[in-house]
């Protein structure tokens, strides 16, 4: 067994290597990389780096040349119709290479929203492509907090925020990342889906008790309906409130705590 993990230089790319040095040897692995320049850290680890860049077709191919298993991490940008050719080059090169089951990285329920969405086409150009394929439908990332302005939270003891029923299946990379090696390793799992999310939600007052044992000041939730950010607009046109036990039982363990989660955030905030 080959795998190949494409946009492996990424924050979710190398997470996910990492733990697959875990369970097989660095030669079963390959990282795909846009720049080889920095991909040293991999290479060090015994890796082979190969040049996958979705923006230039002939690249991909023979990258894919005797891989058992890619992992397509989805296209980081900002244009979903770009996003969504990227994502097709890639499934027509796997399939011109003879790769025997590709694995993509897609948001969580966004099967259920509109049919148009860029990870619900691309999942239905890799079901018309013929190839095995499972799909990893990820949460959203817990990093969607750093611009929640938590540190003016802990400064004023307030974290507000506009009024609604917020709450969020949320999880952190390293989770992901550590579920996403356990499917990589096991079975075939062919024409599969998980919704990579948390068991249960939590919500804006459970972020403020976080803040609250974090900063060991009170932090309370309060709801300002002044408040104008992109993230509240880019947040209710997506589906954060439903939950599956998938992640949990690929990670072989619970998810982490919301306290440890944002931990690193704060540092960084």
């Amino acid at each position: 067994m080959t795998l190949m993990i494409t946009g492996a230089t990424g924050q979710l790319g190398k997470l996910i290597i990492m733990e697959l040095l875990q369970k097989v040897p660095p030669e079963q692995i390959i990282a795909g990389v846009r720049n080889p320049d920095k991909a040293a850290e991999l290479q060090q680890s015994g890796l082979e780096i190969r040049l996958v860049d979705y923006d230039i077709p002939e690249t991909l191919e023979s990258a894919f040349r005797g891989i058992s298993r890619l992992l397509l991490i989805s296209s980081p940008h900002q244009d979903d119709a770009v996003r969504l050719v990227q994502h097709k080059r890639v499934i027509d090169a796997a399939c011109r290479a003879g790769v025997e089951h590709v694995f993509y990285t897609g948001f969580a329920f966004s099967h259920l929203g509109s049919p148009d969405n860029v990870h619900a086409r691309t999942e239905q150009a890799i079901v018309d492509s013929g190839l095995r394929y499972t799909f990893l439908r990820n949460a959203l990332y817990m990093d969607f907090i750093n611009v929640l302005g938590l540190q003016e939270a802990v400064s004023s003891g307030v974290l507000a925020t506009p009024p609604g029923d917020w709450c969020f299946n949320s999880v952190t990379r390293r989770d992901l990342a550590l579920a996403t090696a356990a499917i990589l390793t096991s079975g075939q799992h062919d024409r599969s889906s998980y919704e990579l999310t948390a068991p249960q939600t939590w919500d804006f007052t459970d972020l403020a008790e976080a803040l609250s044992g974090l900063a060991s000041i009170p932090v309370i939730h309060r709801e300002a309906p002044g408040i104008q950010h992109w993230i509240y607009n880019y947040l209710s046109s997506i589906n954060t409130s439903s939950t599956t036990g998938d992640l949990e039982r690929w990670m072989g363990r619970p998810v982490t705590p919301l306290k440890e989660s944002i931990a690193d955030f704060m540092k960084a905030d």
